[in-house]
């Protein structure tokens, strides 16, 4: 991969007991303040980070395959988005676009309207958090088609809100006593080729097949769908299954939306997952990697849909900060200048020659995803889901320095989320210590 250049050292270097003594008094501060609730994977608290690096409290320089959840894809401190926010905010913090609006909102909904798939007419609504996009995109949805029902899949991950975590399949810990949830919200089985063996079109088949019967077209009023699963285990779906349930919503007059707060803007490859096989969604969620890690997320849809509320029907406080929005017209800036969709390509090589080997050892039944969206599934000897182990394998890597996530309703499946600027050197190291804990622990 082609080198960029870096504020600080890409390297991880662990040298304190985890945590360290400045992390420790830290993170009694949090006991005392902080619910519990709220846990954090790093043993550091974090005061610099840049690439593919954070530094602790203590000095320790930690690998970062998290990027805060798929967030700083152009990296933790891009001095593009960082000049962007300094400028912003040198002139004003915040008006409320909807009290007294401002140039940036409307640019970032241009610039959305411009690499969204699809060459209709669009329209885009600013927001701050991923869930609360899935939320407005469902409420669009059912104000255009005048129905309720909405359908959601196995494993889906769309939010922590009510209706949100209605759409969201795990119980713990995002569900568990939290109810009762928002109602008509159907869960259909999603294309899974690992475990269903099923191609594409079987699966949108099998799936077709379930709304018809149980739930009517009639009173579907959309399907919201992650093109890649994320908190679900990273599943990609079999090839065909995505054009398949567009093409029946199509069909029946049912709004096709596409989840793309985690796989969206280059992480894949492409700007958008659904870019791969074609798919042109009539609405789409985009959160995450938009702005550089300033909070701001969006739909962006048929303007004919997005046009059906009415005026002072959508909008918030704090939607489309002028700041985030300076931030995110950087940060995909970023993207084209620096060719981050070509970046997440060669991440995605480089990861498959270390890692798919390992499918030969027994322990890793598959290395899937696309992009800088990548999993490894782990499973026992008889070839059950293998959460335990996975829990260790992510505990050894981060006591040599390098963050990595796990995910999946069993819990048994590492997911790694490079910043798309790291550099292939630390990416090969960060790897490498990713094999030797497999290894390990197998």
């Amino acid at each position: 991969m082609k080198d960029l250049t870096y504020r600080l050292p890409q390297k991880r270097s662990v040298v304190t007991e985890l945590p360290g003594p400045a992390s420790a008094a830290l993170a009694k501060r949090r006991d005392a303040a902080v619910p519990r609730a709220v846990t954090p994977s790093l043993p550091g608290y974090v005061v610099d980070a840049d690439g593919g690096v954070l530094v602790d409290a203590d000095g320790n320089s930690f690998l970062d395959l998290a990027s805060g959840i798929a967030v700083t894809s152009v990296g933790a401190s891009n001095p593009a988005v960082v000049e962007a926010v300094r400028e912003s905010v040198g002139h004003f913090t915040h008006t409320s676009f909807m009290v007294s609006p401002y140039e940036s909102y409307v640019a970032v909904a241009e610039k959305l309207a411009e690499i969204t798939p699809g060459d209709h007419d669009k329209r885009t609504v600013l927001l701050n958090s991923g869930a609360e996009a899935v939320e407005n995109a469902v409420k669009i949805a059912r104000n255009h088609t005048g129905k309720n029902g909405v359908v959601v899949f196995d494993r889906a991950y769309h939010g922590r809100t009510n209706l949100t975590m209605a759409m969201t399949a795990k119980n713990k810990p995002y569900k568990d006593g939290f109810g009762p949830f928002a109602s008509d919200i159907y869960r259909a089985p999603m294309s899974y080729p690992l475990r269903d063996g099923l191609t594409g079109a079987e699966a949108a088949g099998r799936t077709i097949t379930m709304i018809e019967q149980e739930i009517g077209a009639d009173n579907l009023a959309c399907i919201v769908v992650e093109p890649i699963q994320g908190e679900g285990g990273f599943v990609t779906p079999a090839e065909g299954f995505l054009p398949a349930l567009s093409q029946w919503c199509t069909a029946n007059g049912v709004i096709f939306i596409a989840d793309e707060i985690q796989a969206g803007l280059c992480r894949t490859g492409d700007w958008f997952a659904v870019d791969h096989e074609g798919v042109i969604p009539d609405l789409l969620t985009i959160a995450k990697g938009i702005a550089g890690g300033m909070p701001l997320s969006a739909v962006t849809g048929r303007a004919d849909i997005m046009d059906t509320p009415m005026p002072g029907a959508l909008g918030g406080t704090y939607g489309g900060n002028p700041v985030a929005c300076a931030a995110a017209l950087a940060s995909l800036q970023q993207m084209e200048t620096l060719e981050l969709a070509a970046r997440a390509r060669e991440i995605e090589a480089i990861a498959r020659e270390v890692l798919e080997p390992l499918t030969a050892q027994g322990r890793v039944a598959e290395v899937r995803g696309r992009g800088a969206m990548v999993a490894i599934e782990i499973t026992d000897a008889e070839g059950n889901p293998d959460g335990a182990t996975t829990k260790k394998i992510a505990a050894d890597c981060l006591a040599k320095g390098v963050l990595i996530l796990t995910c999946g309703l069993d819990g048994n499946v590492i997911r790694l989320l490079p910043p798309l600027v790291i550099s292939e050197e630390l990416l090969r190291d960060g790897l490498d210590v990713l094999v030797g804990a497999i290894a390990a622990n197998s």
